[in-house]
């Protein structure tokens, strides 16, 4: 199993480590390091070397070889903020190589490099959940998800980076040499069991502690379609369970319902535009899923205690409700809940 390794500039240090690491403990016999079953070669277009992130610089092995001499070329990508993360020809080698049926696969930010080359266009991407909205908005045409640790199909491969890397490098790894060297590798890494592709990625959506994976996965896509309103049972289908089995989930972990929670994810994302931008109220409603600003409004008035502009005008500095508003024992959950149950009652 041969790899190649494409870093962009600002790379993400955790996802190319873990990556690499996965292969070489795979690659030999419990701590050998030999490159016995696996191989790999940080390409590059120059000699120059390129700093990660967090500044450790990482010297290329190879330059722009054939593509074909590897089973996989994986592009290891950093921070947003960089205007050009790789120099256009190793666009044009990426472009080439995937002509020429090459697996590609992007890390972390890697996705974008892949898909500002257009080659994402026929696959689905995998990103973080940090990343999604600017996945979204750079490329509205292409299938994202950020519900899920990584997407794999016969010529591409795109993943959230962090940890699940070494998970889809575990994957890539039994795939060619083994379970036992798959086995090998996580051991040593201190991982216990392997997630697969469809693992929910580990995070709380609204900063709730949710324990089931279903209501986590709930919620991401809940998130991923705040302007886009999927109806509860469009939601659930997603999910593979019922209706009734989405609302069961809810009450059990939030003591509220799929449709109040959702509005209160949209309400937030409103609340996030009016604090960082200065665009007109029905773009920000438009852009939280309401059908206008007179309907988000109110709702919004009825849930913070103000209007929008005035909101905004404070730079959100929203003022709590007093406790004997909210009674001694309510939490920010329950509060949250008490407020949208008032909404769905009066709006």
């Amino acid at each position: 199993m041969k790899v190649g390794f494409i870093l962009a500039r600002s790379f993400t240090l955790t996802a190319f480590a873990l990556f690499i690491d996965t292969l070489r403990l795979a690659s030999d016999e419990t701590d050998r390091s030999g490159r016995v079953k696996a191989d790999w070669e940080v390409l590059s277009d120059t000699r120059h070397l390129v700093s990660a992130s967090c500044g450790v610089q990482v010297s290329p092995t190879s330059s722009l070889q054939d593509p074909m001499e590897f089973d996989y070329i994986v592009v290891v990508g950093g921070r947003l903020s960089d205007s050009q993360a790789v120099d256009s020809r190793t666009i044009q080698y990426l472009r080439e190589a995937a002509a020429r049926g090459a697996c590609l696969i992007g890390v972390c930010t890697g996705t974008f490099i892949l898909a500002e080359a257009g080659l994402m266009t026929a696959h689905e991407t995998c990103v973080s959940w940090l990343h999604y909205v600017d996945f979204r908005e750079r490329f509205p045409g292409l299938r994202v998800q950020a519900d899920r640790i990584y997407t794999l199909d016969v010529t591409r491969g795109s993943c959230a980076g962090g940890s699940s890397t070494a998970d889809l490098a575990a994957a890539l790894v039994r795939r060619h040499i083994g379970e036992a060297a798959e086995r090998n590798a996580l051991e040593v890494l201190q991982i216990d069991r392997v997630r697969g592709a469809q693992w929910v990625q580990p995070r709380r959506p609204l900063e709730l502690e949710i324990h089931s994976p279903k209501l986590r996965a709930a919620l991401i896509l809940m998130e991923q379609n705040v302007e886009n309103v999927l109806s509860i049972s469009r939601l659930a289908a997603a999910l593979g369970i019922s209706r009734r089995q989405l609302e069961r989930l809810f009450f059990t972990e939030l003591q509220s319902s799929p449709a109040l929670v959702y509005r209160r994810i949209r309400l937030e994302r409103a609340k996030q535009l009016l604090r960082t931008g200065n665009a007109p109220l029905i773009d920000v409603a438009v852009a939280a899923g309401f059908e206008n600003a007179s309907h988000f409004g109110r709702v919004f008035r009825t849930v913070y205690g103000q209007s929008p502009s005035v909101w905004r005008r404070s730079e959100g500095n929203e003022q709590p409700p007093s406790d004997a508003e909210c009674g001694a024992q309510e939490g920010p959950l329950q509060r949250a809940v008490r407020k949208e149950t008032n909404l769905r009652q009066t709006v």
